[in-house]
């Protein structure tokens, strides 16, 4: 194995911290846009999100913001408030270590531009040799596109590379689709559909998966 690619939201880092924050803001000034409750506020913002699941506006909170004329912008709200995204205590270790040992590192990730800005917060873009969102290629996961541009960019054949993230429709199907090993990493312990090659609870796991290089 080569090159490990990663997922970031739930893999990496969890933005949770931040979108509990500011919901309660889209929440109030959507109530008064409207002319409704803060509740019936809610629902309508929420309603969007659901419908549109999986889609590609799902992956980007500003297009939610636009959609109802909101004068919000996710990167800034990531600017105003990097402590919010939290990374998990196993993702430093464990880039670290990858770097070490001499794997190439990349992120595929069906978010927008800002995905970019949030590594560069976290403090985690430095590790990554390739980061490829969703405008590079006009695609999202599971499309193969995403997944066959990434290994182009890093140089590397599907056999020779790993894609670790949380979503199996997403990360584990995708890859797998292209010819790539797949881990999923399954925090939450959910049941497990043995769809992946490895199912994972953190990402300390990689190393027994990987091992030592020479």
């Amino acid at each position: 194995m080569e090159a490990v690619f990663f997922d970031i939201d739930g893999t990496l880092l969890t933005e949770m911290p931040l979108i509990e924050m500011f919901l309660p803001q889209v929440y109030e000034r959507l109530s008064k846009k409207l002319g409704v409750d803060r509740e019936r506020a809610r629902e309508r913002f929420l309603n969007e999100i659901f419908n549109r699941r999986e889609t590609y506006d799902w992956h980007d909170w500003n297009f939610f913001f636009k959609l109802f004329d909101l004068d919000m912008d996710y990167g800034e709200l990531m600017k105003r408030y990097p402590h919010k995204l939290h990374v998990y205590p196993d993702t430093v270790p464990t880039l670290e270590w990858l770097k070490d040992e001499g794997y190439r590192l990349g992120v595929i990730t069906s978010g927008p531009e800002y995905q970019r800005l949030k590594l560069e917060l976290a403090g985690l873009s430095g590790y990554f040799k390739v980061v490829v969102t969703r405008e590079d290629v006009r695609a999202i996961k599971p499309e193969p596109g995403v997944f066959l541009y990434a290994l182009e960019r890093l140089g590397v054949d599907p056999e020779e590379a790993i894609m670790v993230g949380d979503s199996l429709s997403q990360d584990v199907y995708g890859a797998k689709n292209v010819g790539m090993a797949t881990a999923w990493i399954n925090r939450g312990r959910e049941p497990g559909y043995h769809m992946a090659d490895y199912e994972i609870r953190t990402l300390h796991e990689l190393r027994k998966i990987l091992g030592g290089r020479e």
